[in-house]
């Protein structure tokens, strides 16, 4: 099972667009049979496997096993993947996108988008990957992202100084700065 994996194409997504089916999907965060993921959901099998073959058309569930019951073969299902991220481009930009310069709203959704790409990327890759995250808070004034940005560009020129060898593994490093929506002034 994967991390992620991206919907790229419009029908995986219209797959995911009915609550039922979502909730089927859940259920199969580990390996099991439309009778057992009916009985945690109280619907019938048959119910649970008009979901389950929507889902494994899209590409979001697999079958991974079969056993016989009483008889029958029944099928052991699996989603695969933890999340399922929409493809930017499934929907597009509407008009275009206003990337004035680094502090515009435009230019940190495309490098969301970016990033985002990057990691479905990498998920498919095996191994654990050597990754790292930073995250924090911190409060500035209205007038002052010109000069955090500097400061910032400062410092970070020169981490790229002192561990920016010739040699090794590229790392990408994004940075990404936006207020908190339950602290913002209105």
């Amino acid at each position: 099972m994967k991390d992620i994996v991206y919907l790229e194409r419009l029908e995986q997504a219209e797959a995911l667009f009915k609550p039922q089916r979502v909730a089927v999907l859940r259920q199969l965060s580990e390996p099991r049979s439309c009778t057992e993921v009916g009985k945690e959901l109280g619907q019938t099998a048959q119910h649970v496997y008009y979901h389950v073959r929507k889902l494994l058309e899209a590409g979001l569930v697999s079958q991974v096993s079969e056993r016989r019951v009483r008889g029958i073969n029944e099928g052991i299902y699996q989603a695969t993947a933890r999340s399922y991220w929409l493809l930017p481009s499934l929907v597009g930009t509407i008009g275009t996108r206003r990337v004035q310069d680094e502090l515009s709203l435009g230019y940190l959704l495309n490098l969301v988008e970016d990033v985002q790409a990057d990691l479905v990327r990498l998920d498919g890759t095996d191994g654990d990957l050597p990754t790292l995250g930073v995250s924090g808070e911190i409060r500035l004034a209205a007038g002052d992202r010109d000069a955090f940005l500097a400061d910032l560009r400062t410092t970070l020129q020169d981490l790229f100084t002192r561990h920016g060898g010739a040699t090794g593994d590229t790392f990408r490093l994004a940075v990404a700065c936006y207020p908190k929506e339950d602290d913002r002034d209105d």
